[in-house]
């Protein structure tokens, strides 16, 4: 017996990872494990805020599926970078100040730090990060934070 090859594809596909799995329950259910510590995170705000978010922010990218994945990557990518010009500036985020930074830090590593923060505003960057707020809402039922 042949399996035409949708099929096959299909049957292919679903072995590794079994078909049954939603991967928006799966995404929901990690969305709805970390909502109090993002709340906590956000509330506590500070200039650090989205920097010390990131971790939980890996996760929800590792869970994301497959419609919003490229958007958490775009979030995560952003701020990772945000975090390393940063580290490698030797820069405490949570007290950086740009227009009056730390001694030693050279115009070349403020100029990435500027860099990385500015991606974090263009419009690519604006539109993923309202994207994965809204497909929390509207597919998960909940917000990101409270």
């Amino acid at each position: 017996m042949r399996l035409a090859p949708a099929a096959a594809v299909l049957l292919l596909t679903c072995l590794p990872q079994g078909c049954s799995e939603d991967p928006y329950d799966a995404y929901c259910e990690v969305v709805t494990d970390n909502q109090a510590e993002l709340t906590r995170t956000i509330d506590e705000g500070g200039p650090d805020v989205l920097l010390r978010a990131l971790p939980v922010f890996r996760e929800l990218e590792d869970a994301a599926p497959d419609d919003i994945r490229d958007d958490w990557r775009v979030v995560v990518n952003g701020l990772a970078a945000l975090e390393a010009a940063l580290d490698d500036a030797g820069v405490d985020p949570a007290t950086y100040d740009r227009d009056d930074p730390p001694e030693g830090v050279s115009e070349a590593e403020r100029d990435r730090i500027d860099a990385a923060a500015d991606d974090l505003r263009t419009d690519e960057s604006e539109a993923a990060f309202a994207a994965v707020e809204q497909q929390a809402r509207d597919v998960c039922k909940t917000p990101l934070w409270l």
